[in-house]
């Protein structure tokens, strides 16, 4: 049976580049972002669709939809992030100062409460026999892993996410049974969110969207279902909450 694969944020760099890994597989991909846009490189198996992920409101009448078709969902990735945004004032702070109450609202409407939203409306059309959503997260967003400080937005809002996900994840196993719940640090993309902060990054742990995806499908795959929730990093390594 052909797996049924949902990409939100289809449109970025990583996310187009998972719609093909996973469209490679031979699943049939729904490719969700605000432009509609498709990829040469995309075969005929992927539908792209428009539509606003960042409303609650469009969120759900796209699920209605594919329940309404008899649609359930195998995979989901759900690769919406922002780290960065000129025209809104937002960047990582460096120290207390620089927090302000429009860019931590900024960040947490676009890591952590759309992501939220997905999860409460995807429960519905999950596959109750097969299911994973995986969720785009950050290393920086560990708690535990917190040595340096600073990007008080950007980290507060990725644990939040986390903790969104594994809160979720105990619902989502009581509700579809057989599901899994992933928290995935891609590391340093080379995408438009991370181009400010690259010449920090040495060239081997620069990675393409190409191998990001490669590396999200495989691993995920691996993964042990008997726990529910995972948060892992590029190499398949566990990422401390």
């Amino acid at each position: 049976m052909t797996n049924k694969t949902l990409i939100i944020g289809a449109s970025g760099g990583i996310g187009r580049a998972i719609v093909k890994r996973y469209a490679d597989n031979g699943d049939e991909v729904i490719a969700v972002s605000r432009s509609g846009a498709t990829d040469d490189s995309w075969p005929n198996t992927v539908t792209a669709k428009a539509m606003t992920e960042h409303n609650e409101t469009n969120i759900a009448a796209f699920v209605d939809e594919l329940k309404s078709q008899g649609t359930t969902l195998n995979n989901v990735v759900v690769t919406t992030g922002m780290l960065q945004n000129d025209e809104l004032g937002v960047k990582p702070e460096k120290r207390l100062e620089d927090m302000n109450e429009s860019a931590l609202s900024s960040y947490f409407a676009v890591n952590s409460i759309i992501p939220a939203l997905w999860l409460k409306h995807l429960v519905n059309v999950m596959d109750k026999n097969h299911s994973t959503v995986v969720c785009l997260s950050a290393r920086v967003g560990s708690i535990s892993d917190n040595g340096f400080g600073g990007w008080y937005g950007y980290r507060a809002s990725k644990a939040a996410l986390n903790m969104l996900v594994k809160t979720a994840s105990i619902e989502y196993k009581r509700r579809v049974k057989n599901a899994m719940l992933v928290c995935y640090h891609p590391g340093t993309v080379d995408t438009g969110l991370s181009k400010s902060f690259q010449k920090n990054v040495a060239a081997k742990k620069l990675f393409t969207p190409e191998f990001t995806a490669d590396q999200l499908f495989t691993h995920v795959s691996k993964l042990d279902r008997d726990q529910i929730c995972h948060f892992i990093d590029w190499d398949g390594e566990v990422v401390t909450w």
